[in-house]
């Protein structure tokens, strides 16, 4: 018996305490055709106690929140400034977030969104090249990858507490996010810098009718069951290439599955400026080579010019995708096959992208930038309302508890998961990422390294696991030669 929604639907009526969903279970019951009524009652006892049980731990295991609070202090930058200048690398975010705080009683007349017109990728590079030409900052946008080049940068990042924030306003915000807009190291060490107002969670998105025919599942949640993990995962794919004479991947690419594993490590990458390679390294090479060979995933690269088409001819049956994904990549993958997909938990929680904002420490709108960051980040009226207007996932448990238990989700992406409440399997997962510790300046770039050599030397080479490890420490140190 699936348990998410009578979680969802305790947490609600426990509102006051704005208890966090912590995760759904299951249960399997039957009936016999000649069990007594009293065996029957007890049965039906039995099962409710444990339901009962089941939820009552998932609430009480679930970190307690008592919401944001909404009080701030002072504020210590400079104020007055003309134009309130916020930089971003697309239009995507910028202009609905700000077209948001003027609704909330910001100042439309001040406000100057500039775009840098680029990927995410390239917008780390760019923004030196704006910093270093004294251009025009107040506010601009991180990507997780290399969030910290710049919140770990007390010349370029000033830490929240400067425009009035404290820990207190950030306690409903999902505890990973906070993590990656914390700093490292420099003068706010410990103190956070960045605030994102979104949350990015992922999930596994499948074509249900290509699921039916080769793993003979008709519902999510036996599909769920049967790439509950990463051994079920990989036993599944095999049997998906198998029965299509590999004509048919379940996954859509190695970069897919490596955005769960790279999530779900439990020691940092770097640790005291030593490269650490742990056990979950061989055990992703070692699955993502199962897979190249007998066609469980395509050979597509992210982003490729392949990659979205083969969701939509069929030949890859499922995506690795976030919240941001549902309505873009996936939306464009199941052109042909509309209102047919399926939304799951997958192998692991994890979580994909995500924007933080950061306060230039020279800015001279520093009231206009606590406003914004209020709005977006901290004022649950206004996240509930962008969630539903943008829509987004929003980066506040209480607020998402919400959203999900009344279903009040995008139309559109709901249709294309034949109705269903895509929120609900990203919303479980969304609870279990930790990342407290995890966090380093180098992780894009060692992240990228050890995809790129898993997937050229071990899996397409086919170098033995010692030559490739010897690889990734060569490709690391050549893009960080302070490490060793």
């Amino acid at each position: 018996m699936n348990t998410l929604k009578r979680t969802l639907a305790l947490v609600a009526t426990l509102a006051m305490s704005a208890t966090a969903l912590a995760s759904c279970g299951s249960s399997d019951s039957s009936d016999d055709a000649k069990t007594t009524t009293k065996a029957a009652t007890d049965g039906t006892q039995a099962d409710t106690q444990a339901d009962t049980q089941a939820d009552t731990q998932a609430a009480t295991d679930a970190p307690a929140s008592k919401g944001n609070s909404l009080d701030l202090g002072e504020v210590k930058l400079a104020t007055g400034g003309d134009k309130f200048t916020v930089v971003a690398w697309d239009s995507n975010d910028g202009p609905a977030l700000l077209k948001l705080w003027e609704k909330y009683g910001g100042d439309a007349s001040k406000e100057n969104f500039h775009s840098m017109d680029c990927p995410g990728g390239e917008a780390a590079g760019n923004l030196d090249n704006l910093f270093l030409a004294g251009g025009d900052i107040d506010v601009y946008f991180c990507e997780a990858d290399w969030a910290l080049k710049f919140i770990n940068d007390d010349t370029r990042a000033a830490a929240l507490e400067e425009v009035g924030f404290s820990e207190d306003n950030f306690t409903d915000t999902f505890a990973y996010t906070n993590e990656i807009g914390r700093a490292t190291k420099g003068k706010y060490a410990g103190k956070m810098v960045g605030a994102s107002w979104q949350s990015c969670p992922g999930g596994f998105a499948y074509n249900a009718e290509l699921a039916k025919q080769y793993l003979d599942v008709d519902t999510p949640e036996q599909m769920q069951e049967k790439v509950g993990d990463w051994d079920k995962f990989v036993a599944a794919a095999t049997e998906v290439a198998t029965k299509s004479n590999k004509s048919v991947a379940l996954a859509d690419s190695l970069g897919g599955m490596w955005q769960v594993f790279a999530a779900n490590r439990k020691s940092a990458w770097v640790d005291d400026g030593i490269l650490e390679i742990d056990e979950s390294c061989k055990t992703f090479a070692d699955y993502a080579k199962t897979l190249w060979d007998n066609g469980g995933v395509t050979h597509n690269s992210q982003w490729d010019n392949s990659w979205v088409p083969a969701g939509a001819s069929g030949a890859c049956m499922g995506y690795f995708a976030s919240t941001w994904g549902l309505g873009g990549f996936v939306k464009d993958a199941s052109a042909n096959s509309q209102g047919k997909w399926k939304l799951i938990q997958g192998p692991d929680p994890y979580f994909w992208g995500g924007t933080w904002m950061v306060v230039n420490p020279k800015t001279d709108n520093a009231k206009e930038a606590q406003e914004l960051i209020y709005t977006a980040v901290v004022n649950p009226e206004s996240m509930k309302d962008y969630s539903k207007s943008k829509p987004e996932y929003v980066n506040s448990v209480s607020v998402m508890n919400d959203v999900v238990s009344s279903g009040d989700v995008n139309e559109e992406v709901k249709a294309n998961f034949g109705g269903e409440n895509y929120f609900e399997p990203l919303h479980a997962n969304a609870q279990k990422i930790d990342l407290k510790g995890l966090i380093t300046p180098y992780d894009a770039s060692i992240k990228a390294a050890f995809l790129d050599v898993v997937t050229k030397n071990y899996c397409t080479n086919g170098e033995d696991w010692e030559a490739c490890k010897d690889a990734f420490n060569k490709k690391v140190n050549k893009d960080n030669p302070t490490l060793d």
